[in-house]
């Protein structure tokens, strides 16, 4: 999840931080070792607060997350069991004053059952990209600055792509398929229908055309 979160950054054009529970010399899992090398070619940061040569220790991820918490504006958690390190890192969003957000899920899912937890304790639900932006109003404004340009679309073209993604989630491989469109530029369109309130990024990296009303 934590790598999803950042490819899809990337694929994007932004720049991410990762913060690691290791030396700064070491990448864990080492497959993601390419994932950090594009990290630090776009302009991201790898931070650590442990020396080089440190190990991989357990014990450094959750408290690795008081820093991630620290750094962002707001904490979404997408899936989350009741025992989780998301449940941790949520606890210190609030304790650093920062916005909790939670997606739901199935009642009959383990992994949805923090979320819930976390949306009774007054983390706000999100459905959307908007349910975050609209809480964190300098955030949505910087996006819209820095979102890439998206293809100069007609209306018959906007059309086009919505038609394309029909009214159940699609991943981007799936859509890439049946509009033509290269990634690139399907990403930006996508994001900017995502900003106007027509698509709706889901988990696992899919992509659902919002129903007007």
């Amino acid at each position: 999840m934590d790598a999803a979160a950042h490819e899809g950054a990337l694929d994007v054009g932004g720049a991410t931080v990762a913060v690691v529970g290791t030396g700064l010399d070491l990448v864990y899992p080492k497959r993601n070792e390419k994932l950090a090398a594009r990290l630090l070619a776009g302009g991201g940061l790898l931070v650590s607060e442990y020396s080089l040569g440190t190990p991989v220790m357990q014990a450094n991820f959750p408290r690795r997350n008081r820093i991630i918490a620290g750094l962002s504006q707001g904490c979404l958690v997408v899936e989350a069991a009741l025992q989780s390190g998301s449940l941790i890192t949520a606890r210190l969003a609030v304790e650093a004053g920062r916005e909790v957000f939670a997606i739901p899920g199935s009642i009959h899912s383990p992994q949805a059952r923090g979320c819930h937890a976390l949306i009774r304790q007054g983390a706000k639900l999100v459905e959307s990209a908007e349910d975050v932006l609209e809480e964190l109003p300098p955030l949505g404004a910087a996006l819209r600055q820095a979102a890439p340009a998206a293809p100069e679309e007609t209306p018959h073209e906007q059309q086009a792509l919505l038609d394309a993604m029909g009214f159940d989630p699609v991943s981007l491989d799936a859509l890439m398929a049946r509009c033509g469109w290269p990634a690139a530029e399907l990403q930006a369109a996508l994001l900017a229908l995502e900003l106007d309130g027509q698509v709706a990024r889901l988990a696992g990296q899919l992509f659902q055309r919002r129903v007007a009303g």
